[in-house]
């Protein structure tokens, strides 16, 4: 018996959503499928308010982990063939309860010497998320063996206006009624049942050599390149600002992340094009460099400091 386990935090149940249909196909005859919610002691909010959002900014991006609750026995007890970890990305970093819990004894114990698979939901910036999370499997003793990597399709600035409409109102409709759904389109959670078929082949040969490679062929991971730079250019002043508002305490704090706040919404509609402009203008002259690139943040490898 193959033993599987798909350990997850998902506040809005769109991530739950995807890996129970990869987990439809990985079902079968001699596998069993457990799942584990990670579950915060002191639960973080959904809808979310401005203060509360903008409040979590600085333990996330530093990665400063938080209480969970224990893991069920009946988890830890058990030796799994193969382990999905399912995150979602806030703040250019995986979410403070995933965070947390690679961070935690009980991930030593699932994850060391087992192959591992990540499964993201994200609104279009992921890259650098990964790259955290890479470290943090390496440390555990856990190998990558495969990353599914989904994300909101609409246009950036499209994608800012619905993702808050959805976070800040807890309801994944139509803003206005005229704008588009926000995060991962409902046929892409549904589609999302074609990755099972080549984790349940790895799976059943016990051999992971060749599956990111099968999981690419049938669309697991799109990187887009004109966000590489933003995502690396983000993480940059993300850690002036995380430095510097985690020092703050009370009243302070509050001003702070006021400033914080109009800070990304600058960045947001005024900086990113920018950014965006000087990638299609050195598109050509780096082109090579971006292929490289795509090739490896699709990719399970983790580049050596």
């Amino acid at each position: 018996m193959k033993e599987v386990l798909i350990i997850y935090y998902s506040q809005t149940g769109q991530l739950f959503d995807i890996l129970r249909n990869i987990a439809s196909t990985i079902s079968g005859e001699n596998v069993n499928i457990s799942y584990c919610e990670i579950v915060p002691k002191n639960k973080f909010p959904f809808p979310w308010t401005q203060q509360e959002f903008y409040g979590a900014f600085p333990e996330t991006f530093l990665q400063i982990p938080a209480p969970l609750e224990a893991i069920p026995s009946e988890i830890l007890q058990k030796k799994y063939d193969l382990v999905i970890l399912g995150y979602t990305t806030w703040y250019l970093t995986p979410s403070i309860p995933v965070n947390s819990f690679l961070k935690s004894a009980e991930a030593k114990s699932l994850l060391g010497k087992t192959p591992v698979i990540t499964v993201s939901a994200s609104r279009n910036m992921w890259i650098m998320a990964q790259e955290k999370v890479k470290k943090l499997l390496v440390a555990n003793n856990a190998k990558l063996v495969g990353n599914i990597a989904l994300t909101d399709r609409n246009l950036n600035h499209i994608s800012v206006i619905t993702i808050v409409h959805w976070l800040m109102g807890g309801k994944k409709t139509k803003m206005l009624g005229i704008f588009p759904k926000p995060g991962v389109s409902d046929n892409d959670i549904e589609a999302a049942s074609r990755f099972g078929v080549p984790i349940q082949k790895a799976l059943y040969q016990n051999e992971y050599s060749d599956l990111q490679k099968n999981l690419l062929d049938v669309g697991a991971v799109k990187v887009d390149p004109s966000l590489i730079a933003t995502d690396i250019r983000g993480n940059i002043v993300f850690t002036k600002w995380a430095n510097h508002l985690i020092k703050k305490e009370g009243q302070e704090r509050e001003k702070w992340l006021v400033y914080f706040k109009y800070y990304l919404l600058f960045a947001i509609w005024l900086i990113a094009p920018i950014v965006f402009i000087v990638f299609l203008l050195s598109y050509l002259p780096m082109y090579r460099k971006i292929q490289r690139d795509k090739a490896y943040y699709s990719s399970v490898a983790l580049k050596q400091d």
